[in-house]
């Protein structure tokens, strides 16, 4: 975006009409369909809004699914041809959510051609590849987010603030899972793209992994070292078009890490968990409580204070994340109506707008292309340990 054009979508905000910001969205599945909901809702919503995304391009590989997709969600313009859709002068915000093997180039070229760019995680399929989606923004001067939408959970935000507040004191532990079952034997998973190597870059790891680390580097601080194993429990697959595919990504992980503040933790993901559908769950011990946090029961978080009164009724206890002075709430509805998953992008990608509008740093409360690198680092340390055996240091 040139600076005229930035000089007056600011001065058209400030002036009480929030302007317009046009996306160019780069795939259609999935994320596609969860980032464009986002979009539509979030005008009306988070309101008056900041900003206003204009739905201007869509891209993806088969014509008739991406005039499909262009039709469904609203998008002015449809392309086979992601880089012409960067290139077109009514896109100015990048929203990356195609398969990891085209996270970078997309990320870099839109850079290149000053538009701002979320890209959704893993950021990369490695340190190396992540790192010069970093350094292009940088270059550039444009936004950048890493589409780690956890951070915008209600109670994930409440518990970032009890620790900054120092309500928790000293962190001494955390312990993360995120387990799923799709992939296991009765499901009949054909080879995809998410368990090839060249295309998504790891298994478990990136795909779930990535984001308990990137909560633990939000929630305690950075990992100053890895112990790890990785596992493969089926390692062919049949194709959709006959034949047969070798996985050669893992489908699990298991961690110890270290942190800088002398924190210890546990790490744990899998496809393979029978009965666990989205189960991210995380908890902290620090030195004045304890907090638990599970994805599936997402409006809530179980609290205990060391200090609570009287004994007799001491223990964990119950937060339904509702009230109006919980995070994000004076936007939806009374106490006690509950949000879903999906509200968790009207937040996030409404940080990032502020940030663009108001000229902010998207960073601590958004992942910068800086949080998605420092977690590849991680990502790739843990692959390390597991091929070698030992102890791995961080080196960022």
């Amino acid at each position: 975006m040139s600076e005229q054009a930035f000089t007056s979508m600011v001065a058209a905000s400030s002036a009480g009409d929030a302007p317009e910001i046009g996306v160019g969205m780069l795939g259609y599945a999935f994320m596609g369909k969860a980032h464009s909901n986002a979009m539509k809702k979030l005008p009306y919503m988070i309101y008056p809004p900041v900003a206003i995304p204009k739905l201007a391009a869509i891209a993806g590989r088969n014509a008739a699914a991406v005039a499909e997709a262009a039709k469904r969600f609203g998008y002015r313009k449809a392309y086979t041809d992601w880089r012409a859709m960067i290139e077109d002068p009514d896109v100015q915000l990048l929203d990356n959510g195609g398969p990891n093997n085209l996270h970078a180039e997309p990320s870099i070229l839109a850079a290149q051609w000053g538009k701002h760019v979320l890209c959704e995680k893993p950021l990369a399929r490695n340190a190396e590849e992540a790192k010069a989606m970093w350094d292009a923004v940088e270059q550039a001067g444009v936004k950048h987010m890493t589409a780690f939408n956890y951070r915008f959970v209600p109670a994930v935000r409440m518990i970032r603030d009890l620790i900054d507040q120092g309500a928790l004191g000293r962190i001494y532990h955390w312990r993360a899972v995120y387990l799923q079952e799709w992939i296991m034997p009765h499901y009949g998973t054909p080879m995809i793209w998410r368990l090839n190597r060249e295309l998504a870059g790891s298994g478990a790891l990136g795909d779930l992994g990535a984001h308990i680390i990137d909560l633990a580097h939000y929630l305690v601080g950075g990992v100053k070292s890895v112990s790890a194993l990785t596992k493969t429990f089926i390692q062919q697959r049949d194709r959709d078009e006959g034949g047969a595919g070798v996985v050669d990504v893992d489908d699990a992980f298991a961690a110890a890490v270290e942190f800088e503040n002398g924190a210890i933790g546990t790490l744990e993901s899998t496809r393979f968990a029978a009965g666990r559908k989205n189960h991210n769950v995380f908890e902290i011990n620090a030195e004045r409580g304890s907090v638990r946090f599970n994805l599936e029961r997402m409006n809530e978080a179980e609290v205990f204070w060391v200090d609570e009164q009287p004994q007799a009724t001491q223990g964990f206890h119950n937060v339904l994340v509702s009230e109006s002075h919980h995070p994000w709430w004076r936007h939806w509805w009374p106490q006690g109506h509950i949000i879903g998953w999906e509200h968790t992008f009207v937040h996030e990608i409404n940080h990032l707008l502020e940030a663009i509008v108001n000229d902010q740093p998207v960073g601590p409360h958004g992942a910068t292309f800086e949080d998605g690198y420092r977690c590849a680092v991680v990502c790739d340390a843990i692959v390390e340990s597991s091929q070698s055996g030992r102890r791995v240091d961080i080196a960022y």
